[in-house]
This record gives C-alpha cells, structure tokens and sequence, in this order.
C-alpha cells in the first residue's frame, strides 16, 4: 500500500472529479493523459472515504484495479489518497495538512487493510521516488498506530 497526498492546499477540498481531470484529460488540457486515476481511495477533509477505483478486496491487484501512483509499483500496490499535503500560505511548502478526521479514518483503513493482509508493505510515496508526497513520516506514524514493518 502506498500512502500519497493530492498536494493541495491545507482545507481545499478535492473532489473525485478533480482527480479524474487531472489524471485523465490530455496533456494538451493540463492532465497527465493516463488511462487510469492513480489512486483507489480519497480521504475527504471530514474523513469520508471515497473510492476512485473498483476494488474485489484481494489481495491481488486485478489488471482492472491498476492505479497509477508509483511508477514501477502500480502493479503490485494500492494507493490511496487524502485531500491536501501543503502549506495553505505556501504552495512549495510540504505539510501534513490531514484533519483529525482525515487521520482517524486513515488509521481505522490502514489498521484494518494490515489486519486482512498483515504481510503487507505500507510506505509513503517519498519512500519510493524522490517526491515530499504524502508530507508526513509514514513509518513514525505507523509505528504510532501500531504496525510495526
């Protein structure tokens, strides 16, 4: 499971629609021209969870389920997503910007996703390319929460 943030502005909320526009319109229309979202979920500001992309639940990553978050990854992980990851005064500024309600809910996810796949690897997107993304210590967290990896 890879942890990623959308890098917007601390209390912007982002919305389904955005993510698809911004993975999926052309190049030519400021989108990066995937075929795909690169997540599975979102984590909305009041902690609602919504899903981007189909899932069965396994612990395969069905050709149907590939999202595009990690280049190299995409295959063999899920990504998810909570709205923010800057500095509202400071769009270059890395922040983790999650809501207490967004952290409860990533908590009870990423709790119960380790207790249905407990040989699972979750990582914070900057553990896998050179990004800030998701703007916060994955492993101190999940250690905080108890997964220890």
């Amino acid at each position: 499971m890879v942890i990623h943030c959308t890098a917007t502005p601390a209390g912007r909320e982002v919305s389904a629609d955005d993510i698809r526009r911004w993975h999926t319109s052309p190049v030519s229309q400021g989108g990066r021209g995937w075929k795909q979202v690169g997540y599975t979920d979102l984590f909305h500001l009041d902690g609602s969870v919504e899903r981007l992309v189909k899932n069965n639940e396994d612990m395969s990553v069905d050709p149907w389920e590939v999202t595009n978050g990690a280049a190299g990854y995409n295959s063999v992980s899920r990504h998810i997503v909570y709205a923010g990851g800057v500095d509202a005064n400071d769009v270059n500024k890395a922040v983790d910007t999650r809501t207490p309600a967004q952290k409860e809910a990533m908590k009870r996810y990423v709790l119960d996703f380790h207790r249905c796949f407990p040989g699972v690897r979750i990582v914070g997107h900057n553990q896998l390319a050179a990004k800030a993304c998701p703007s916060f210590d994955v492993p101190e967290w999940l250690e905080s929460i108890g997964i220890k990896q």
